[in-house]
């Protein structure tokens, strides 16, 4: 049950953001279709810089991925089967987590939906610009999340907390 649910977990958010730099990666290529001005190359630059290191370092590589990697850890290590069928859930920290946790993921997710609806209404090739910086940061993510994954599950210590209520 704990292999299954560790294993879930971590297929469940890696095919998650899988499946975003999937659907963005052709609307960032479509803009590429327009004809760039020197503010369209410049704004490129900036936000793929900038989602790189806001998005892919601190809060993927810093973040995310670690504490991702050390819950599903520990659903390998402490098995319970309501959070092994619930494992995505888990892993991203949306219940049996401190309530500061709880409140931040479900924020987190909440404005990553406004953002989406509010860019979705931008047109190209602005849009492409900005799901470009988007795909980088969500790619930077996904590679680090897969290391971490395959350090947690190794035999040893895994320095990150799952940040999982004291019992």
């Amino acid at each position: 049950m704990g292999r299954f649910g560790a294993f879930w977990g971590l297929t469940g958010v890696i095919l998650l953001i899988g499946s975003a730099v999937y659907r963005l990666t052709p609307l960032a290529i479509d803009a590429f279709s327009y004809t760039f001005i020197w503010y369209h190359w410049t704004a490129l630059a900036l936000i793929v810089l900038f989602m790189a290191y806001v998005e892919g370092y601190r809060a993927f590589q810093k973040a995310f991925s670690p504490r991702v990697a050390a819950r599903a850890r520990y659903l390998k290590d402490y098995p319970n089967a309501l959070h092994a069928v619930l494992a995505p859930f888990f892993c991203m920290a949306y219940f049996h987590a401190p309530r500061r946790r709880k409140i931040t993921s479900i924020s987190v997710t909440l404005g990553i939906i406004i953002l989406v609806v509010l860019v979705r209404r931008l047109p190209q090739p602005w849009r492409g610009i900005i799901d470009g910086g988007v795909v980088v940061g969500l790619a930077w993510g996904l590679i680090s999340l897969m290391i971490f994954s395959v350090q947690a599950l190794m035999p040893g210590t895994f320095k990150y907390s799952p940040e999982v209520p004291a019992e």
